[in-house]
């Protein structure tokens, strides 16, 4: 696979990106165009390892034929790289922007070298496809007759959508917002997710091949979901883990303190309708804004307030500084916990000259401005120690009270589990994180004819899960519509 030599020969060179001072003055994406060469080089990278480790449970959930289409690439076969591409994975222009990457963090180069760059190079693939017109509408063969209902247009969705449209199901996507895309629309900034670009590109292909969709259709609400189940053949729930984890600290009820959701949908929603001109959305320009909570949604956040300009910004995590290697109980293949700059560290660095992260911080409480705003948050710092059992335990070390400023807080700590309405509706058991039950690999609920998929069924995932979920539980609907699937499910859980 690759050049045989290619992993010696040539170092690792991820698709650079714009400088951060010059992205901050948009909201497009910023990753640079580089030459063919650059692509094909980074291609013969991968090793011909014999084991595939990127394929396996510990790297991609999809079973993406990585070494395939990294030998494709190198060889400048670019046509039949997407075929393979799209043979497991149905939205690859989403992953090759937003996935973390868990394939990489297995490449068995990563060993001993960095990984081959495995993300940029999906990316390039799906990217050149669509700009040579390779990726078109594809008719089902014959349509079976039996109509499928999907509840939530996010990555879960849209993927079972695709694979059952294609399996001659009649396909019918409830979403509760004014756009579609779920998380994908309104959960990912543009920056990141080009929304006009990628996403409606994707959902149009949808549409021409036959699809159909429903927005401001919120099931629960304004769609009785009795409805659902008398009208369609079977229903698949992929409405996502939405409610949010909250920081319940005296000081709550404060203004100026929001979850990240409601500030990242807001922003998305007025940028695509009046480039931010109607105000209709939460602005952190001119405020002291802190992000609690360390992860993709966190850093979302810091991207976003950078852009409108905020006056500072400061980011709690409660847990302590990453490695910059592995440790020793986070050995190869797993997933590295290390310390990572994402793109709003470096660009918070690049306005403000430091790192935004706290590490090992507790909030205490938020601090009133005496009108009923927040004005700060008091917080403590934390050692983490293993117990007897092997368990972390967090102790509060003393003395290291401290008050950071802030008039905007942005609670980014990630989500319980879904909302409740519908499995309350349809009397469906759920689990003991609230999660909807469906076991993996059945994906159906304790109602017959009810699957679920994404993250309302297993918790707060990545993307490239939801693709993975999406696609199993679409082989599942249709075995139990037609007795029987050709429809893969992949065999990573």
């Amino acid at each position: 696979m690759g050049k045989h030599t290619g992993f010696r020969q040539f170092r690792r060179q991820p698709i650079p990106k714009l400088d951060p001072l010059v992205r901050l003055q948009g909201w497009g994406e910023f990753e640079e165009t580089v030459p063919e060469k650059h692509l094909r080089q980074q291609g013969a990278r991968c090793m011909d390892c014999g084991v595939p480790f990127c394929q396996s449970h510990s790297g991609c959930p999809i079973d993406n034929l990585i070494p395939e289409w990294n030998d494709l690439v190198f060889r400048g076969e670019w046509r039949k790289a997407i075929d393979r591409l799209h043979k497991t994975n149905n939205f690859p222009e989403f992953t090759g922007r937003v996935c973390p990457a868990p394939c990489e963090g297995a490449c068995v180069l990563g060993i001993t070298d960095p990984p081959v760059t495995i993300k940029n190079i999906e990316n390039a693939i799906i990217d050149r496809a669509f700009a040579e017109g390779w990726v078109e509408a594809r008719m089902p063969e014959e349509r079976t007759g039996k109509r499928v209902a999907i509840v939530g247009s996010g990555p879960a969705g849209l993927a079972a959508a695709d694979q059952l449209n294609q399996a001659g199901h009649q396909v019918t996507v409830f979403e509760r917002e004014d756009r579609l895309g779920g998380l994908l629309m309104y959960g990912i900034p543009n920056m990141k997710l080009d929304k006009r670009v990628v996403v409606e590109r994707r959902l149009d292909l949808l549409r021409a091949e036959g699809v159909t969709f429903r927005t401001n259709a919120h099931v629960g609400h304004n769609v009785d979901p009795d409805e659902l189940l008398s009208q369609f053949d079977a229903t698949l729930l992929a409405c996502g883990a939405t409610v949010p984890r909250d920081l319940e600290i005296p000081g709550r009820e404060l203004g100026g303190i929001h979850f990240a959701m409601e500030f990242l949908t807001e922003n998305t929603r007025s940028l695509l309708d009046s480039g931010l001109e109607n105000g209709h959305y939460i602005s952190a320009k001119d405020r002291k804004v802190i992000v609690v909570g360390g992860g993709d949604t966190g850093t979302d956040c810091i991207g976003t307030s950078l852009r409108h300009g905020c006056e500072s910004l400061v980011n709690f995590e409660l847990l302590p500084e990453p490695p910059d290697d592995r440790a020793g109980d986070n050995p190869w293949p797993q997933w590295p916990r290390i310390f990572r700059v994402d793109y709003g560290h470096a660009e918070a660095k690049a306005r403000f000259g430091h790192d935004p992260r706290e590490f090992s911080i507790v909030s205490k409480r938020f601090l009133d401005d005496g009108h009923g705003r927040v004005r700060g948050i008091e917080t403590a710092r934390v050692e983490w120690a293993r117990d007897d059992t092997g368990r972390y335990t967090m102790t509060v070390v003393p003395g290291s009270e401290r008050v950071f400023e802030a008039d905007l807080v942005l609670l980014a700590m990630g989500f319980l589990g879904p909302e409740q309405t519908i499995a309350k509706a349809l009397g469906f058991d759920t689990d003991e994180r609230s999660n909807f039950s469906a076991p993996y690999g059945d994906f159906e609920t304790s109602v017959e004819g009810v699957f679920a998929a994404g993250d309302c069924r297993r918790g707060q995932s990545l993307v490239v899960w939801a693709i993975n979920e999406g696609r199993g539980a679409a082989a599942k609907v249709d075995e139990y519509l037609m007795g029987q699937t050709n429809l893969p499910i992949s065999e990573n859980h």
